[in-house]
């Protein structure tokens, strides 16, 4: 009875409405996507698509049928409505009918007509209505104008959109697709076409429009579309060893299991997956795509991922962390370090773009730090974390092709919710422009928009020298070197970006040793290397003004150097220089290579081997090697200073280096 009861009352809430005169919105907080009453359904039909006060347009119809394919329309229009089950007279006037509306539309519109375009199909539920003809043409012409993709049949726009919208929600499925060489025009122009009436049964349209129109959203028909594809994604799957052919038809077929009963959870979960995905390029393509304009129609169709607009982003991260928003992004910065460390936003994570090429290993060390850094940040509820990635680039070709390259590392990976930031750091710029200070660190001297033509080799060095900032020290240690304990400090910020910067290092278990360092034997370890690897710094290198210039070769040549190794010296802000790595007698020398003048170097580490007490690698990392300075205290060892290199043949280098030390140890006793 109580159902009866709330039934009653919204219809009759409804019918009052309807009285005085209700817009879209108050039908839809009334029926909330209810299914209509049919006494009701025209009334809001006409209130949702506006054409309640249109007129009769048909009063302007010459009543002449010459349209160069009128035969083709008229045994269409017989054949479709044989097919109906009405008595003869009957469908004598829906055939005239049919006709007389199609052909208007196509002499208003300077169109022509082509079979199997969904006009027809689109008329059947309006025809239920029994409306008059007048009003009938104005349903078909609003649906057409409001709901149809224009681009369907121009330039296939509206696919596009589609398959990018698959890729966000469902990567695996869209990759299958893809490499069967099925895309979105080969399954889906019927549904786009006709709002689904040419593959459902009629009540199961009617519903579905009952609840579409309501929404008044035309962008609803994609999530409509997407949710078939997805809900049929084990099906789909499963069908790997058919023939392409086969899996389409599956795919066109999927609306006709569609019941009546369904319709409801189906738009439900349509309208989940829309709240589920950024809303701007939805906004930025809907007159594209709708009034049969080409503008972004390449941007659209070479588009990587879903693009997102530079407004939808600041706004997302100006959001309250605490709050339940459908769309949360994790902000990944792509650029160079040199560019993220001379302006960027501080909830970004940076991962830079150089480091896939030139250290797949240390790239890779990266994303897991990132990808347990967006973790932690979700759990906590941290204004920098979210389930969206969104990826940043420069906005310029000749660094974001690297970021390309990142953005479809993750795709191929099959990471959910990818998507990229349109024009990247350019956009961002332009969007602070009357308020840079929004931009942490920014410097205008190495900024790539305040500075487009700046050049240096040592920009990295000199914007280090300027002071960095914590944030920057922390994410690029985090994904250059693979450190639990900088990744736990990493995460600590994001989770809590107000904490101060790191305490003092105090000496950890995991620097104790059995007994004093003379008797250790090696000093060589492969571990996970826990220590505080950023406080063990005391004079930064870049903080030295100048360092003195060698030649190469002739420092390879002296008669103590033992051995030497081409290196990578890796810094605790993110930077890396290539280097050699010297052993003599009794030191271990760094020399890191300049431009100029050609074969010379920078000395920069010139340490006994005597104060060597740890070396450590990785087990998962094992070319990166780090040499721990400092003195034996009690059972424990004080740890007062670090090298860290990444050296392609670290056995052999850190059997020489330990070797060494033995042998001078040797030598005391």
């Amino acid at each position: 009875m109580a159902v009866i009861d709330d039934y009653s009352l919204w219809i009759n809430e409804l019918e009052n409405a309807l009285l005085e005169g209700c817009s879209v919105s108050d039908i839809y907080c009334i029926c909330k996507g209810k299914p209509l009453p049919e006494n009701l359904r025209s009334d809001v039909w006409q209130i949702c698509l506006d054409v309640r006060d249109k007129g009769n347009q048909l009063d302007h119809f010459d009543e002449v049928y010459d349209l160069p394919n009128q035969n083709i329309l008229r045994e269409d229009c017989k054949n479709f409505v044989s097919n109906l089950g009405n008595d003869e007279e009957d469908k004598i006037q829906v055939i005239s009918d049919l006709e007389s509306i199609i052909t208007f539309y196509c002499k208003s519109r300077n169109m022509s007509y082509s079979r199997h375009n969904g006009w027809i199909e689109i008329l059947l539920p309006i025809l239920t209505l029994k409306v008059t003809k007048s009003t009938t043409y104005n349903l078909f012409e609003a649906i057409r104008d409001t709901f149809i993709p224009q681009s369907c049949e121009k330039n296939g726009n509206a696919f596009h959109i589609l398959r990018l919208l698959l890729l966000y929600h469902d990567p695996e499925l869209c990759s299958f697709l893809d490499t069967k060489r099925i895309t979105p025009e080969h399954y889906c122009l019927a549904w786009f076409q006709s709002l689904f009436a040419a593959t459902c049964s009629l009540q199961v349209v009617i519903n579905m429009w009952d609840y579409y129109f309501q929404q008044s959203d035309p962008f609803f028909v994609f999530f409509l579309s997407l949710i078939m594809v997805v809900n049929a994604r084990d099906q789909i799957i499963s069908m790997k060893s058919d023939d392409r052919d086969s899996i389409i038809a599956s795919l066109s077929n999927m609306p006709c299991g569609l019941e009546a009963e369904d319709v409801a959870d189906f738009c439900s979960l349509a309208q989940y997956y829309a709240l589920k995905t950024p809303m701007s390029f939805r906004n930025d393509l809907l007159q594209t795509i709708y009034n049969d304009r080409n503008e972004a129609v390449a941007s659209v169709s070479q588009a990587l991922c879903l693009p997102v607009s530079v407004h939808e982003l600041v706004e997302n991260i100006a959001k309250d962390s605490t709050s339940v928003d459908a769309v949360r992004f994790f902000l990944v910065d792509c650029r160079p370090i040199e560019h993220f460390n001379a302006g960027h936003l501080p909830t970004a994570f940076h991962l830079d773009c150089t480091l896939m090429l030139q250290e797949p290993s240390a790239f890779a060390t990266a994303v897991q730090g990132l990808l347990s850094a967006q973790k932690q940040a979700i759990a906590h509820n941290s204004t920098a974390g979210g389930e969206h990635l969104c990826f940043l680039g420069s906005g310029r070709n000749e660094e974001d092709q690297y970021t390309h390259m990142i953005v479809a590392s993750f795709l191929q990976k099959h990471t959910q919710y990818v998507s990229l930031l349109a024009e990247g750091y350019v956009a961002l710029h332009e969007y602070f422009a009357q308020n840079l200070s929004y931009l942490q660190d920014h410097n205008p001297r190495y900024c790539i928009v305040c500075a487009p033509h700046y050049v240096s080799n040592n920009a990295s060095q000199s914007n280090v020298k300027s002071g960095q900032s914590y944030l920057i020290s922390k994410l690029s240690a985090a994904m250059r070197l693979k450190s639990a304990e900088v990744t736990g400090k990493l995460i600590e910020y994001i989770v809590n970006p107000t904490n101060s910067p790191v305490p003092e290092r105090h000496v950890s278990s995991s620097d104790r040793i059995g007994r004093r360092y003379r008797d250790v034997a090696p000093v060589f370890s492969i571990d996970d290397d826990h220590d505080n690897v950023a406080s063990f710094e005391t004079q930064s290198l870049e903080d030295i003004d100048s360092h003195e210039i060698v030649n190469i070769q002739s420092c390879l040549k002296k008669p103590d150097v033992i051995q030497h190794f081409p290196c990578q010296e890796v810094r605790m802000n993110g930077s890396m220089f290539k280097s050699h790595l010297i052993i003599t007698d009794t030191e271990l020398i760094v020399l890191r290579e300049v431009p100029e003048p050609r074969g010379s170097a920078e000395l920069i580490v010139k340490r006994p081997l005597s104060a060597i007490v740890k070396i450590t690698a990785r087990k998962r990392h094992p070319e990166l090697i780090t040499f721990k300075y400092g003195v034996p205290d009690g059972e424990n060892l004080k740890i007062s200073d670090m090298d860290r290199f990444l050296i392609p043949n670290a056995d052999t280098a850190t059997k020489v280096v330990s070797d060494q030390i033995l042998k001078q140890l040797k030598a005391k006793e």
